[in-house]
């Protein structure tokens, strides 16, 4: 009698901890989830305050400039990213030309070149003063205004560059679909009188629909998020016009409120991409997933193909890496190589912090999510999963405010508490700009992670739990291991965003710290193009290896691939 009530006590305290400890995930995701919404908390708190007036100009002037510039934006980029990726993904999936296999990992490579620097590459060979220009003055003998050329630094440019580096979002996704695809569809469409053309349209398309639609919401999220390629273009927009309401009319709140505008542009889109997911209702039921029919072209068809595919990595990654490369021999006498060490380790820096705390938090998150998927859990991470969508000027004005509220109580507390100055300890510092980027690419190891769990078959997890581990046993011993390829491309994907992001870094960083966007971003608005390669040239190698990374795994993500075809 008195060992069952001396155990009683024990066995309600063993599950009074197993209760709280289960819950810790589940907690900490959720204060996690509140502390990564700050920023987009606070924007759209800001609507409703008073901004002295500013606001009323901005309506009265330039607003409607900027949402008419956005909007021509994101159809003009939609249009041309869905004719470059759809088209290329199904010819290097379904047919055979020359160079199709190099094709199928090249039509990436652009995704690695940034677009304010494929502009500022494009500007330097296609302005008044570039070598194309200078070229035909020379041939044909004539001065500039003799002759019509196309003025790059306009809104269609802008389309043009943005489309160029942003279409890999579509072909990437309308390849996995396509290769996700049942043999046996497309066969059946042809025993049906269908030809290739109409197997296409009418049976491949509508089954790869959904995947298209995320693909384009990618990119026309990326497309509103740019700053640094309409800045350098003179295009009024939402990114460029937060930056000078901030800085050229001295209004925090005023930019506060143009970000809540775009950031509500930004929602809608989300919006519009799940809604097209849940409305889907084309399926295929076939579990037979033969080897893909890879169709022989010949003659004009073979031409049109290759010189199709070929193009858009021409244009997107070829002559502005062949061109930022001779640039970059020509002027290195002029860098100064000390400050280009500091410049490259303050980038390596920066990025190696982000992608290391992004790695771990997607491990806990993601994992916590496969232990107890409830329903509240998956919603917590969708709606961190939306920081991917948010421009980088929208993040930034969101965490300054409110770590420039913190710092100045803080010190105004302090002084009159002890007579001591506490000075910033949030905003101007490295943690203001590395928290701007976990809310930023958070998500990009999410995404990634939660895609490699999903393929470990959950019975390890019970043989795990049968040979008596723990949940963090089964994770150090059994999971992570198998996710070696899906952790290194989440912290390789991260790595080389932060490396690209511009308007975050140029909004937070301290004092006298540049990075190689900022350098670059500098030198090209000081027309000295060519003088910029060096630092544009770096961030695109470090981008070349996940892209073509992301690529292979895509390549082998077909049930039955065989990895040696």
């Amino acid at each position: 009698m008195i060992n069952s009530v001396d155990r009683a006590p024990e066995g309600a305290l063993s599950s009074l901890k197993t209760g709280i400890y289960s819950r810790l995930p589940m907690l900490g995701i959720l204060l996690l989830c509140l502390l990564l919404s700050v920023p987009v908390l606070t924007i759209l708190t800001s609507i409703t305050s008073s901004s002295d007036g500013v606001w009323q100009h901005l309506y009265d002037t330039v607003l409607g400039d900027y949402v008419t510039h956005s909007l021509t934006l994101l159809v003009g980029v939609g249009l041309v990213v869905l004719v470059l990726g759809i088209g290329p993904a199904w010819l290097v999936t379904m047919t055979r030309f020359p160079g199709s296999r190099i094709l199928e990992w090249a039509l990436v490579l652009p995704l690695a070149m940034p677009a304010y620097i494929i502009a500022y590459t494009y500007t330097g060979m296609l302005d008044v003063g570039g070598p194309l220009q200078v070229w035909i003055r020379e041939t044909f003998d004539v001065r500039f205004g003799d002759y019509w050329f196309p003025n790059v630094r306009s809104l269609a440019g802008a389309v043009a560059m943005l489309s160029l580096v942003l279409y890999p979002y579509v072909y990437l996704l309308s390849r996995t679909a396509f290769l996700e695809q049942s043999v046996c569809v497309l066969e059946v469409s042809r025993t049906l009188g269908a030809s290739p053309w109409q197997a296409f349209t009418r049976v491949a398309m509508p089954l790869a629909r959904p995947a298209i639609i995320a693909g384009l919401s990618l990119v026309l999220m990326e497309t509103l998020a740019d700053y640094g390629t309409v800045q350098y273009f003179g295009v009024s927009a939402f990114t460029t016009g937060i930056f000078r309401t901030w800085f050229g009319l001295g209004s925090l709140t005023a930019a506060a409120q143009l970000a809540a505008v775009l950031l509500i542009f930004i929602l809608f889109l989300v919006m519009i991409e799940h809604w097209s997911r849940h409305k889907a209702r084309y399926h295929h039921t076939s579990n037979k997933y033969s080897r893909l029919p890879q169709i022989p072209l010949t003659g004009w068809k073979r031409a049109a193909a290759m010189i199709y595919c070929i193009l858009p990595v021409l244009l997107g990654f070829l002559i502005p890496f062949i061109q930022l490369s001779l640039w970059a021999v020509d002027t290195w006498h002029l860098v100064d190589k000390d400050s280009f060490f500091t410049l490259f380790m303050n980038s390596l820096e920066l990025a190696s912090i982000t992608a290391i705390i992004a790695l771990l938090l997607g491990v806990f998150i993601t994992y916590s999510k496969r232990l107890r998927p409830t329903l509240p859990l998956r919603g917590i991470v969708r709606v961190m999963g939306l920081g991917y969508a948010i421009p980088g000027t929208v993040i930034a004005v969101g965490v300054l405010i409110p770590f420039a509220w913190f710092d100045n109580t803080l010190d105004a507390w302090m002084r009159a508490h002890f007579d001591i100055a506490t000075g910033l300890l949030l905003s101007g510092t490295l943690i203001a700009v590395v928290f701007a980027y976990l809310v930023r690419f958070l998500p990009v190891a999410l995404n990634t992670l939660d895609a490699g769990l999903g393929k470990i078959q959950p019975t390890m997890d019970d043989v795990g739990r049968s040979m008596g581990l723990s949940p963090l046993q089964i994770l150090r011993r059994v999971h992570v291991p198998l996710l070696q390829g899906s952790l290194l491309t989440a912290s390789l994907l991260v790595f080389v965003d932060v490396l690209k992001e511009l308007p975050a870094t140029l909004i937070l960083r301290p004092f006298n710290f540049n990075t190689l966007a900022i350098r670059t971003y500098e030198l090209a608005n000081q027309e000295r193009l060519a003088e910029a390669s060096s630092s544009a040239l770096m961030i695109v190698l470090a981008g070349i290896i996940p892209v073509i990374i992301l690529s292979k795994s895509i390549s082998r993500s077909r049930p039955g691939h065989d990895s040696s075809t």
